[in-house]
């Protein structure tokens, strides 16, 4: 991939977060709840989001799937959850880390708040389920945010597995941008009053310095931290990794050298990484990643 492509992704979120900065209105203190799942306040998508479905003895536990930043419930997952759903999962997502006037861009709010919004549709979805956990699996923010729940909210006790894929577990700089913040006089403070979401990313921020104090993972819960070389947003990509027991760090490029995804693609399109998701769901039935799971 060419330099300036690997720049341009981290510039235009850069720019983005600024401009929603500038217009968004402070985030309230009370986020935005998570609807009530029923047929009437949930998107139903080729399968997924259907709070009728009952897990399977083969798959026993509700996959749920949590967006990334700026993304939302839906567009996030077109390819990965139809991908689950045809492999006999009962498959959910949510759209969480709202802020007030912003429509379609979620998951801007207070990562803490979200992880409290992520425990209470965990919830919902074992009561409609029946299930006594569930696993998750999330793109970028969605795959870091999960750990504050695990880890302070009682999620290890309803989560078998966390899936994360391209997640932000030890922030990042977006290739040193971020840096630049400093010489922008209040730009900075603008990031953290009106889109919290980001300033909580930017490594050793003070919510990932709690997050990781004591070490990455919890007692009970299996990890997959799975990460593209080419990573222009999480930088550099191995801050992905995590350490602990129960964890399985992968490097998509090591299993299909020729696979070009960056921080997008790698959870919105990427087949090779889905089979992957695949295999931490299920590693009874794990098979061979390959190139050739494009067409798995």
């Amino acid at each position: 991939m060419l330099p300036w492509k690997r720049a341009f992704g981290p510039l235009a979120a850069l720019l983005l977060a600024v401009s929603v900065a500038t217009t968004a209105p402070a985030v309230a203190a009370t986020p935005t709840s998570t609807p009530t799942p029923t047929a009437t306040s949930s998107t139903v998508s080729s399968g997924w989001n259907n709070y009728s479905c009952k897990p399977s003895a083969a798959h026993p536990r509700p996959v749920v799937l949590v967006h990334g930043t700026f993304g939302n419930s839906v567009d996030n997952w077109l390819g990965l959850a139809p991908y689950l759903v045809n492999r006999g999962y009962c498959v959910f997502s949510l759209d969480y880390g709202q802020l007030p006037g912003v429509p379609f861009f979620n998951g801007l709010g207070p990562i803490d708040k979200s992880a409290g919004q992520l425990s209470a549709y965990v919830d919902r979805v074992l009561a409609a389920t029946g299930a006594p956990k569930a696993d998750i699996v999330g793109h970028s923010q969605g795959g870091m945010m999960p750990r504050h729940y695990l880890k302070f909210l009682g999620g290890a006790q309803k989560v078998n597995a966390l899936v994360g894929l391209a997640p932000d577990n030890h922030g990042t700089s977006l290739l040193g941008l971020t840096k630049l913040l400093p010489y922008f006089p209040g730009v900075e403070d603008l990031l953290t009053e009106n889109t919290p979401g980001l300033a909580d990313q930017i490594a050793g921020s003070a919510f990932l310095t709690k997050l990781n104090a004591g070490g990455d993972t919890v007692p009970g819960v299996k990890y997959t931290v799975i990460s593209t070389r080419y990573d222009q947003v999480v930088t550099p990509y191995r801050s992905q990794f995590l350490s602990g027991p129960d964890v399985r760090n992968v490097l998509i490029q090591d299993l299909c050298a020729v696979d070009i995804s960056e921080h997008v693609s790698i959870g919105l399109i990427d087949r090779i990484a889905f089979h992957e998701v695949a295999n931490a769901l299920d590693p009874g039935r794990a098979t061979p990643t390959t190139c050739a799971s494009v067409i798995g």
